[in-house]
């Protein structure tokens, strides 16, 4: 059983940047694809980054291709994303997910955290 945990989403004005991290225990990290979703308000979930395993692949929404960068460091169990230029269209809920196997943009990952909320001022 993964168990996922998200942090560092906050206020940020338009134009500056954060970093979420997600901390992952339970399970042989180093196996698991991870990927960052995010779900806006009255919005369906959306995929906005993922990694394989390796980190060799990385994949991204066309929304914030450029702007955001997704990573991990296998060692400390933790995938980040960099999110930088925000925009008041990035607020929302940003929840990481990990799955086995090869890494998908879609929903199909298997274990969620609860979610870190970003907010964007114009």
């Amino acid at each position: 059983q993964v168990q996922l945990v998200e942090s560092g989403g906050g206020l940020v004005q338009a134009g500056g940047s954060l970093r979420l991290s997600c901390a992952a225990s339970g399970c042989t990290f180093c196996r698991y694809a991870m990927g960052w979703f995010r779900q806006a308000p009255g919005k369906e979930r959306e995929f906005v980054a993922a990694i394989s395993w390796s980190g060799g692949n990385t994949y991204y929404a066309d929304s914030v291709k450029g702007r955001f960068t997704i990573s991990r460091d296998n060692a400390k169990n933790t995938v980040y994303l960099q999110m930088n230029s925000l925009k008041p269209e990035d607020t929302a809920v940003y929840y990481c997910a990990a799955k086995s196997g090869i890494v998908v943009v879609t929903s199909a990952y298997n274990y969620w955290g609860p979610g870190t909320q970003v907010t964007v001022s114009s």
